[in-house]
């Protein structure tokens, strides 16, 4: 090799990884920041060896919970969480491994969600039954509760539901970009970018910069990318989910193929607020 091109060489090596040692401490200053300035907003509640995030406002029955779409966390639901708590309580909550939710020492199995939640709905003593209402994958993981649990769901609310059609999910970000944002997420890359976060924008204040702080987290965003590695799986159980035939089920179409701003979308977030408030004031008339 010639001594130019090795000078070349070394001197592009080296540059390289100064940059990538700028990016990680650039991400680590900016995470520890984002570590104090969003504490979590709900309750740490045990499942059984590690805790979930539980985040609920409003009062009445029946209470509502909320099921994430894939990538995002609680956070995601702020526009239409604050809407529904005008009329019933309502909870979101995190995933294990997403937001402020630990992980366990299991990795993401769709069959073991409605177990989770359940878990958690009676371990914070939020009394059955609830309406679930499910956004994008979250939509399939509420159809799985709801037949698993029956007599502990009211009514189920599912928006944009994942179907045969869309085994391959058009959703952006795609599955594979997911897969690769843990590492760019570490070098700093990703938040420069903002590849990830840019639609966060969008939802209410801290939502948006909580959103945006998890969406640069690689923790939050390997347990998303194994969420999204097993779509398919999901989305069969869902589809083969046997649900009573008196459960109230209303599905609800939205715009938009961004997964993180299908909620974070003022006019979708109403859209689906309205349903769940129908669903809520059917139940009170003691329509099923």
């Amino acid at each position: 090799m010639y001594p130019a091109v090795r000078r070349v060489l070394v001197t592009t090596g080296v540059i390289l990884l100064l940059l990538i040692l700028i990016g990680a401490t650039y991400q680590g200053v900016a995470t520890a920041i984002e570590r104090r300035r969003f504490p979590h907003p709900g309750r740490m509640v045990d499942v059984g060896g590690h805790q979930l995030h539980l985040y609920c406002l409003g009062r009445g029955t029946p209470t509502v919970v909320l099921e994430a779409p894939a990538t995002t966390l609680s956070a995601a639901w702020a526009w239409v969480q604050l809407d529904v708590a005008k009329v019933t309580r309502v909870c979101s909550y995190d995933r294990a491994g997403l937001g402020w939710s630990e992980a366990g020492d299991t990795p993401f199995m769709p069959q073991a969600v409605a177990p989770e939640l359940n878990a958690l709905l009676a371990a914070a003593r939020e009394p059955a039954p609830v309406i679930v209402a499910g956004a994008e994958i979250g939509a399939s993981l509420a159809t799985l509760y709801a037949a698993r649990y029956p007599s502990d769901t009211a009514a189920l609310v599912l928006v944009n539901p994942p179907g045969a059609f869309s085994r391959n999910p058009s959703s952006a970000p795609s599955p594979r970009f997911v897969a690769f944002s843990p590492w760019l997420a570490r070098a700093g890359l990703l938040r420069a970018m903002r590849a990830m976060s840019a639609s966060a924008g969008e939802l209410p204040q801290p939502a948006a910069g909580v959103l945006r702080a998890f969406l640069n987290r690689p923790d939050h965003l390997t347990r998303a990318a194994s969420e999204l590695a097993r779509w398919d799986d999901t989305v069969t159980l869902s589809e083969a989910a046997t649900l009573p035939r008196d459960m109230p089920v209303t599905q609800v179409e939205v715009e938009g193929k961004d997964r993180v701003a299908l909620l974070a979308n003022r006019r979708n977030a109403q859209d689906v607020a309205a349903a769940i408030d129908r669903a809520v004031q059917n139940l009170r008339r003691g329509r099923r």
